[in-house]
């Protein structure tokens, strides 16, 4: 794969081959102290363990082993048998309080709550090394790490409500995918710990780390198993109809406030902070106002941002749910960095403007990362927020320009430029009606639109690309014959990519997808393609992988939409955005 020079953190990934109606107010009150009361009990637990435990987190492979002495209960046997990880996960549960006498339904809360606990000391004992001075390279992967514990932990506490159950409570498709994104948590961290050369930082955390993402991984597979949504590998899939949308072009079902926001006009709606560069708004820079606008917010924050071009890195923390940021248009709101791993960055750090905030919504703006091709990974927008929606906005960079981190994303109308793996990420995402642009990239590379990193078949994860238009943006246009452009390349073992009723211009290569590294996920990836058009759908030429298929049947395909995809909880219709559920007509 003759690629030239890719950065340091390309060569490391690509080293990688392990396989939402009212309730009367007493009852209303009455549910919510009991899950606040569950709250209060699991945090306890979580900081009680996160000290007494750090020690235990270091233990050897020998003592980890010799838990195995204790003789594990039927249910705990059956139970590991679901997972990738069945050794680790008989010693962990066995050592556990309440594992021996406890059923198999039961060990579900346990595994939940035991590796909570152990995510929790981690995070703990990562504390402990922050006042270390560190270069830029560990500082950067020692930043994205504790950042990512703290996810997890919440992402894992939030799941053991499932599991709780109750009205009111989330539901089991919120858990996958809470668990699935506390397992790319893991994985990222590691990444950016592969690229740091201080060995003290490195092995500090990998130690703090031990085990962790196998645990989670473990968790994730118990829970799938006694999941009532086990329709397609992990895919929560719900028999909903079809919906209707209103001549306005929002879904029926809307919140008429919220409608009535998305169909107005930019410079017409009620902000709650302006964002202009000259002072005629509540702020002169984006990120002033993310610092300013509330954290926990139950209502929708909306921030406006006036045309002009902001030279800033913006990072949209987990706390800060419910923003809208609202730019004047495509070319004119734009948003720049120029942060990449030339320059001692992670990948996962390079990001121009990054969310992790649960509803978060984008629109009217561009957002760009400059470096430049000579500089490799460098993300313009990384979103790890849950129910985010992208709409109308243009995505511009090279090497890693969209980075669809985890959980449920759906982009709609976006213009999206890059040339190798400009697409990639874990989350269970859906672009819809966008304009994918490929560039011209450096002498001796190809272009791979797509790397898709699901790491264990039992996350909710994929890339669809649904109603979309594949072309050779104008530089590429210029040099096509001499660029090969493919699909994707499978950048973990169950790497999962569709392509569904989409256009695709002549800059694809007729083998259409890429290896990795030689038959690495070769038999164990899902790529699909299903009713393409254009010059460069032509499948007779495709790849023979066994991963592969040519999707003949309407229903396999329609496990891809939004409506099956990232419907979940009714969170999309919400948010007033235009949405086709399911397949187009």
């Amino acid at each position: 794969m003759d690629y030239g020079k890719l950065g340091p953190s390309e060569s490391i990934r690509s080293s990688f081959s392990d396989p939402t109606q009212a309730q009367p107010t007493t009852l209303r009150h009455h549910r919510r102290r009991r899950r606040f009361l569950l709250l209060g009990l699991t945090a306890t637990l979580f900081l009680a363990a996160s000290a007494a435990s750090v020690a235990l987190l270091l233990r050897s492979k020998t003592n980890r082993r010799a838990g195995l002495n204790r003789s594990p209960t039927q249910a705990i046997s059956q139970t590991c048998k679901l997972t990738q990880y069945p050794e680790l996960c008989i010693s962990s549960l066995v050592n556990f309080p309440g594992a021996l006498d406890a059923g198999e339904r039961d060990l579900v809360h346990i595994s939940l709550n035991m590796t909570l606990q152990r995510v929790g000391s981690a995070r703990y004992a990562a504390s402990s090394i922050a006042g270390v001075s560190m270069n830029q390279i560990a500082r950067s992967a020692y930043d994205d790490c504790v950042e990512l514990l703290d996810d997890s932990v919440h992402q894992l506490s939030q799941s053991l409500l499932v599991v709780a159950g109750g009205d009111g409570a989330p539901s089991d498709e919120d858990a996958l995918t809470w668990l699935s994104a506390a397992l790319t948590n893991q994985d990222t961290c590691a990444e950016g710990l592969d690229m740091v050369d201080d060995r003290y930082v490195q092995g500090q955390m990998t130690n703090f780390l031990k085990d962790l993402a196998e645990l989670v991984s473990n968790s994730l597979a118990i829970f799938a198993a006694a999941s009532r949504n086990q329709d397609f590998s992990g895919i929560p899939i719900e028999n909903r109809k079809r919906r209707r949308l209103l001549a306005s072009g929002f879904p029926d079902w809307v919140n008429p406030i919220d409608r009535k926001l998305l169909q107005t006009p930019g410079d017409s709606i009620q902000a709650d902070f302006i964002v202009s560069k000259d002072g005629s708004g509540t702020h002169k820079t984006i990120g002033d106002a993310v610092k300013a606008a509330p954290e926990g917010s139950s209502r929708r924050i909306i921030i406006y941002v006036k045309a002009g071009r902001y030279e800033e890195n913006i990072k949209v923390a987990r706390k800060k749910i419910n923003l809208m940021f609202v730019g004047e248009g495509m070319g004119k709101t734009v948003v720049a960095g120029s942060r990449s791993v030339y320059d001692k960055f992670t990948t996962f750090h390079t990001a121009t403007f990054a969310s992790t905030g649960t509803g978060f919504i984008i629109k009217e703006m561009t957002i760009e990362n400059s470096a430049g091709p000579e500089k490799h990974q460098a993300v313009a927008l990384r979103v790890g927020a849950d129910r985010a929606v992208v709409y109308h906005c243009s995505i511009i960079g090279y090497q890693d320009s969209l980075y669809v981190h985890s959980q449920r994303q759906f982009f709609r109308e976006c213009d999206i430029y890059g040339t190798i793996d400009f697409i990639f990420g874990n989350a269970a995402v859906v672009l819809q009606k966008c304009n994918i642009w490929a560039r011209k990239p450096m002498a001796k590379q190809k272009n791979t639109i797509t790397a898709q990193n699901r790491k264990d078949p039992n996350q909710n994860t994929g890339i669809s690309i649904h109603n979309c238009k594949i072309m050779a943006a104008s530089d590429l246009s210029a040099v096509r014959g001499s660029v090969q452009t493919f699909l994707g390349r499978p950048w973990k073992m169950y790497s999962r990519v569709v392509y569904m009723q989409s256009f695709m211009g002549d800059l694809i290569d007729p083998a259409g997808w890429l290896e990795w590294n030689g038959n690495f996920a070769l038999s164990t990836l899902y790529y699909g393609e299903y009713m393409n058009e254009g010059p460069g759908a032509g499948v007779a030429k495709r790849v023979k992988w066994p991963g592969f298929r040519v999707i003949t049947e309407e229903e396999e395909a329609g496990k891809f939409t939004v409506g099956k995809f990232i419907y979940g909880s009714s969170w999309l219709p919400a948010t007033g955005v235009s949405f086709i559920a399911g397949l187009s007509e």
